[in-house]
């Protein structure tokens, strides 16, 4: 599974989502203003996030990171003036104490060691400040849920994505308390992304973002004929623009010692 593609392609698939999400996500985080700046983003992806912070704090108090240099430089582009930097969440290019505010969106099923980025997260936030993350619940993602449905309907050992941590609030609420942060609060948000019709939908599969469109694009063309037409069924078979839920799960806590 690689995340270094078109910057294009990730805001046709999970952007639709992000979009939605990041002023959701900031607003329970509580980053509303100065006080929380300046503000990191942690696997900023093309930006979205860090655009939304940016609107918010100014760009000049924003940073964020990522792994993907495709991703790095859509977001130097879409966000002029933030400081934005190749670097892996496990291991933060920043001082301690430096931010009011670090959050990560839609990235800790992802990385190497979780455990390891929060206590990342914590060290670059100074005391009193704010760290949180949310990530897409485990059954809550209806596009992807009617993926898999599809997908084990085909091959019963596909990788379903619904078991991959910190897709639910108790394992997401544990990982902060581990990283020593307190007032650890968890909650649920809801987004929702357009579609023009079901092409729009299903054409970003074959970017290979994420675990879905990575399973997809390594099948055999056939398997890949059956798997759309087993979510267009799964979906309604819905004519016309189509609009698709997903429920994301949030974490968030203070830094002790403000």
């Amino acid at each position: 599974m690689s995340f270094d593609v078109a910057a294009s392609a990730y805001d046709r698939f999970i952007g639709r989502y992000s979009r939605d999400l990041a002023p959701r996500f900031l607003g329970f985080a509580g980053v509303t203003g100065p006080a929380s700046a300046p503000a990191l983003d942690v696997g900023c992806g093309p930006g979205v996030l860090t655009e939304a912070l940016a609107a918010r704090l100014g760009a000049s108090a924003v940073a964020a990171v990522d792994t993907s240099e495709p991703f790095v430089a859509a977001c130097r582009a879409r966000v002029p003036g933030a400081d934005v930097r190749l670097a892996p969440a496990e291991a933060l290019p920043f001082e301690a104490d430096t931010f009011g505010a670090a959050l990560a969106q839609l990235v800790l099923s992802f990385v190497k060691d979780a455990d390891q980025v929060a206590r990342e997260l914590a060290r670059v936030v100074r005391p009193g400040g704010v760290v949180a993350a949310c990530t897409f619940e485990a059954t809550g993602f209806t596009m992807v849920r009617a993926f898999w449905a599809a997908a084990l309907a085909l091959d019963p050992t596909a990788p379903d994505d619904a078991r991959l941590p910190y897709r639910r609030l108790p394992e997401l609420a544990a990982l902060w308390r581990r990283a020593g942060l307190r007032e650890v609060v968890g909650g649920e948000l809801e987004v929702e992304a357009r579609y023009a019709g079901f092409d729009d939908l299903w054409e970003p599969f074959a970017s290979g973002i994420g675990p879905a469109a990575s399973w997809y694009t390594a099948q055999p063309d056939e398997r890949r004929a059956a798997l759309r037409e087993g979510v267009l069924d799964r979906l309604g078979r819905p004519e016309g623009a189509i609009a698709l839920r997903a429920r994301v799960v949030a974490v968030r806590g203070v830094v002790a010692g403000g």
